[in-house]
């Protein structure tokens, strides 16, 4: 992995620091000897290549000079601006020479890219972990997604099933009110009728001279609801007068009697009590 950004620059570096030093002695060559035109190319390429394996030993060490980078870059700046100068005076391919001129500036950028590359990079072990959380929440997704899905269905097949009973039982009370009213209406018939009315009029209420009470319909509809009603209609019996009784049943007869047998026969006397109270009193006085 690290090759697939070291090599790129390196490779460009190299391409970069070649085409300056030839641009240089070309192109001062003619102006000045040509030894000092290479001096001079080798001392860019020299001051671009030093100030690049610093940047290099400070990175591997975890490390960064901002001088040391403004070094680097100004290098860099300077063997782009040597071959744009020359492109410009040139008398021919102009053009050519101008399309290259912008190598030095690319191989500082691809260093940078690898210096990035170097810090963010992993190991396996910590790839392999990052690769096994992301699975398992692909997985916890899945899973939830594929019971949201379930309890939707589940959801929509109870509903189906409540409205298709309720429709049921739509259906059963039409029916049940379509025949109330059916029989409703031959009731009513029935009591319109003369002989019937008579009839039925003689069978509910003793007949007297010139009374005859009136047959009337039973009540359908709404109705009060019954007062609701005590377990004993009686007046509660004291703890005392309870005792008294429950005692005096069950030594009625010799031997004395068990309790199922007195709470029958208390029963069939006509008292009352709760269970609850009969059973509390024959425990006290059977004590």
């Amino acid at each position: 992995m690290r090759a697939k950004t070291v090599l790129p620059a390196v490779a460009m570096t190299a391409v970069s620091m070649v085409l300056t030093l030839a641009v240089v002695v070309m192109w001062l060559g003619t102006a000045v000897p040509w030894p000092v035109a290479l001096v001079v190319g080798l001392g860019i390429d020299g001051g671009w290549l030093a100030t690049l394996a610093y940047e290099r030993r400070l990175a591997a060490q975890g490390d960064h000079n901002r001088a040391v980078t403004a070094v680097g870059w100004s290098f860099g700046i300077l063997a782009a601006g040597v071959l744009v100068a020359h492109a410009l005076t040139a008398d021919e391919s102009a053009g050519a020479w101008l399309a290259v001129a912008w190598l030095p500036i690319a191989a500082k950028a691809l260093w940078l890219v690898h210096a990035m590359w170097e810090r963010t990079a992993l190991t396996s072990v910590a790839l392999d972990a990052i690769r096994g959380i992301q699975q398992e929440a692909r997985d916890e997704a899945a899973v939830a997604r594929a019971r949201l899905r379930a309890e939707a269905a589940t959801e929509e097949t109870r509903l189906t099933a409540v409205t298709e009973a309720g429709a049921r039982v739509a259906r059963v009370q039409a029916k049940t009110a379509q025949a109330l009213a059916g029989a409703w209406s031959t009731l009513e018939t029935a009591r319109a009728g003369e002989e019937t009315g008579r009839a039925l009029t003689s069978v509910t209420a003793r007949v007297t001279p010139g009374v005859t009470p009136r047959w009337e319909l039973p009540v359908w509809g709404p109705s009060e609801p019954l007062a609701t009603r005590s377990l004993e209609s009686a007046p509660a019996l004291t703890d005392e007068a309870l005792d008294v009784i429950v005692d005096e049943i069950r030594t009625s007869e010799t031997p004395a009697l068990s309790y199922r047998e007195m709470a029958a026969r208390f029963r069939a006397a006509g008292h009352s009590a709760s269970e609850v109270r009969l059973r509390a009193a024959w425990k006290r006085v059977a004590a």
